[in-house]
């Protein structure tokens, strides 16, 4: 009997569980129900809560017990607040997570692309390296991030491509944050990686009190999956978003940057419930 590759995948997506030193049982059933429901789990940033390596067990036990599908994830802002970062992401890669940092990974033919990110704030506002030093280090911290970004993306060769980060590359999905923070909540130069290669979908996390969607360049669509957010906006629903994305059987030809003219978005549809 002939196997046929499936032709799409269920991923889903949440950020800011915000890990403590004890059990979850909000956290357990959410990492439950989206072992059941899909076939990829995201987790945006601020797994743990301060970046406790204490932290991290709880999250790596609950992981091995109920998650049997691949993990792919990125660190938050809480997750470096410890500066123990390194044993965090040991004991959660011991766990089978792939924690990206500017790297890509393809999983079940499906390109992933991660980075933390970082503020600088959005179009004509965006903070410019002049000035005093430590604006300019800031400036530079965000300028790298992108540049991560950029370099995970050209080292993907599937047709359907993902990215993931934990701060906001757009301000629409921050939307309900006071805007006096914006800028400390993500940033333009973020996106100008989306802007320049294939990307289908972008998902980040950060703003709790934000907006669950919106367009980056080239009509990208980008979710806002913080936790606190679907809580709110999604009260019957399990705490993370679902989407079917089409699966490319065959890795591209091409490279990304060629067929950025003309993106072929996979993204089947939003099917949460």
């Amino acid at each position: 009997m002939e196997i046929h590759p499936p032709t799409k995948i269920r991923i889903a997506a949440v950020a800011d569980i915000h890990c403590k030193s004890g059990p979850s049982a909000a956290i357990q059933r959410m990492l439950t129900a989206a072992n059941e429901s899909a076939d990829i789990l995201l987790l945006g940033g601020d797994l743990t809560d301060r970046g406790l390596p204490e932290e991290a067990q709880v999250l790596a036990k609950d992981l091995r017990a109920t998650v049997k599908i691949p993990v792919v994830a990125v660190f938050g802002n809480h997750d470096v607040e410890s500066g123990q970062e390194a044993e965090v992401q040991r004991i959660l890669c011991d766990a089978g997570v792939s924690l990206l940092d500017g790297e890509a990974v393809e999983i079940n033919g499906v390109g992933f692309a991660g980075i933390k990110g970082f503020i600088g704030g959005f179009g004509p506002r965006t903070l410019q390296a002049w000035g005093e030093r430590t604006i300019k280090r800031v400036v530079h911290e965000s300028v790298e991030e992108s540049l991560k970004l950029e370099g995970a993306l050209a080292k993907l060769r599937t047709r359907s491509r993902v990215v993931l980060m934990h701060y906001a590359p757009i301000a629409a999905t921050l939307q309900g944050e006071p805007p006096e923070i914006y800028a400390f909540l993500g940033s333009s130069r973020l996106e100008e990686p989306i802007s320049r290669f294939p990307v289908d979908v972008v998902f980040h996390g950060h703003a709790h009190a934000g907006s669950p969607e919106g367009k980056a360049a080239g009509d990208v669509p980008v979710y806002n999956v913080a936790m606190p957010l679907l809580a709110r906006y999604y009260p019957d629903r399990p705490y993370f978003r679902l989407f079917e994305v089409a699966v490319d059987p065959e890795p591209s030809a091409h490279s990304p940057d060629l067929d950025a003219e003309s993106p072929t978005y996979s993204v089947m549809a939003d099917v949460s419930h």
